[in-house]
């Protein structure tokens, strides 16, 4: 295990990360703004909601608005209060994984809402 710090300023986002373990520090390094990880979670959790419309009401619109949840809220945080741009532009897997993963801290407590 090698004990570099995977700090944003340690792994630039210029040279890529070999792993998600690698990513994820920088992806919270890119997600400080206390708002900006608020409406992270919301978004999340009406994907969610539209998700649990569309398996119920077996009506696949709702899955439409999945993207357009998810995205729009993140991007209002990270253009409006982060003030960068979103790491799904160059890192698209790992950003949405990190967004769940993100939640989950959020959930548990190990990252403040």
């Amino acid at each position: 295990m090698s004990t570099t710090e995977h700090t944003p300023d340690a792994i630039s986002a210029e040279h890529g990360f070999a792993s998600f373990r690698e990513f994820y520090p920088f992806y919270l390094g890119e997600h400080q703004n206390t708002t900006c990880r608020r409406l992270h979670f919301i978004g999340s959790t009406g994907v969610l909601v539209f998700l649990a419309l569309a398996v119920f009401t077996l009506n696949p619109w709702w899955l439409l608005a999945m993207p357009l949840c998810g995205y729009g809220f993140a991007w209002v945080g990270h253009f409006f209060f982060e003030h960068n741009r979103p790491a799904t532009f160059k890192h698209p897997i790992y950003s949405l994984i990190g967004d769940w993963v993100m939640y989950r801290d959020i959930l548990i407590g190990r990252i403040s809402f």
